[in-house]
């Protein structure tokens, strides 16, 4: 039997099987959240795990909560872990253009462990349970403009060692790992790394991003004779490697990427565009509308959905409910770690992917 044969037939048994809530203690929920105060009481928090604020940034080399109102948003998080013990509440360094001074600041012992003191301050100001970093990207470049360079990566093995003193095993400590090829390849040293993390968060989406000129998978789960990077390539590369499969968790995208003036060939799949704009899941039924001419398909190969509008020649890719239900399964059958997303605001506020996420679980 072959691999993509036992997988099918797994989240076959395995989703039919779930008439009723099934849960799994050692499979991680991970909610990247950078809403309000308020807005997290429109989701279902007891079906996840984990929720990561998103984002602080550095003020000089202190961790820094930027606003009075994420003050306010971070006790609120932390609160609900009143009505739900076993939540876990974190905060994440940087995100996708936050992090300009990173690679000068981890490159001096004395940055790295002001940083990390800075870290167990706020940990124990709000109770806190641990940090992400999301440094886009040590070692490659990420936002551009933004520095980066070899010595990132030693710098970034000696942040991790720093930080991990600090927090001991009272705090946790996991990073937003790119999931594409060249970040695995280049950017951290996994080896060193893996021992002391509770988790890697890969980020298997935006693999097809928006300085791409031609369509794809942006959060395929497997490759395809015409895309090479996918959820399981990087998870295999990790595998590979020797990481420890219980600390890989795998991404999934609560937006679709859409890209303009793209050809009806192949359904506008792997095919020359500009993308456009992302578009939350909670705005698919009006964006992607059969007014609008889209039409729904899928790749069963690389088991990822994706719309097309012959009317607009706009091209769309993204995680359905079927393709978040197919990640858990293939988390499951791997003994991966978990699932997260980005973002819990692009969700619909019931029956929308946390929910398929966690019948599918």
């Amino acid at each position: 039997m072959t691999k993509r044969i036992f997988f099918a037939l797994f989240v076959f048994l395995s989703v039919n099987a779930c008439s009723g809530k099934q849960q799994s203690d050692d499979f991680s929920v991970v909610a990247y959240y950078s809403g309000d105060a308020k807005q997290i009481n429109d989701y279902r928090v007891g079906q996840l795990t984990h929720i990561i604020f998103s984002f602080l940034h550095l003020e000089g080399n202190r961790l820094s909560i930027d606003s009075k109102a994420d003050e306010e948003t971070i006790r609120h998080l932390v609160s609900l872990k009143q009505q739900n013990p076993e939540l876990k509440v974190m905060v994440a360094l940087g995100g996708w253009g936050g992090c300009e001074t990173c690679s000068t600041v981890f490159s001096t012992e004395k940055g790295r462990e002001e940083f990390a003191k800075s870290t167990v301050e706020i940990f124990k100001l709000f109770e806190l349970d641990g940090l992400d970093l999301d440094w886009e990207y040590p070692t490659v470049e990420g936002y551009p403009g933004h520095p980066y360079g070899t010595q990132d990566k030693p710098n970034f093995t000696a942040l991790v060692k720093t930080l991990r003193q600090h927090f001991g095993h009272r705090y946790e400590l996991s990073f937003a790992a790119g999931g594409y090829t060249e970040f695995l390849e280049e950017a951290v040293d996994w080896l060193a790394i893996m021992p002391l993390m509770d988790r890697v968060n890969l980020m298997s989406y935006d693999l097809v991003n928006g300085y791409s000129r031609t369509t794809g998978h942006h959060t395929g789960l497997f490759s395809s004779e015409n895309q090479k990077e996918s959820t399981d390539h990087g998870v295999e590369f990790l595998l590979d490697l020797g990481v420890e499969p219980s600390k890989i968790v795998i991404g999934a995208a609560f937006y679709a990427r859409v890209w303009q003036g793209v050809t009806p060939i192949g359904n506008g799949l792997f095919q020359e565009g500009t993308f456009k704009q992302s578009v939350n899941y909670h705005e698919y039924p009006e964006y992607f509308s059969k007014e609008n001419g889209f039409e729904l398909f899928r790749d069963e190969k690389s088991q990822a959905d994706y719309f097309y509008s012959k009317k607009l020649q706009e091209f769309g890719t993204f995680d359905s409910k079927q393709s978040v239900a197919d990640k858990v399964g293939y988390a499951k059958q791997n003994g991966l770690g978990g699932i997260m997303f980005w973002q819990l605001t692009g969700d619909t506020q019931s029956d929308g992917l946390l929910e398929a996420i966690d019948k599918a679980k």
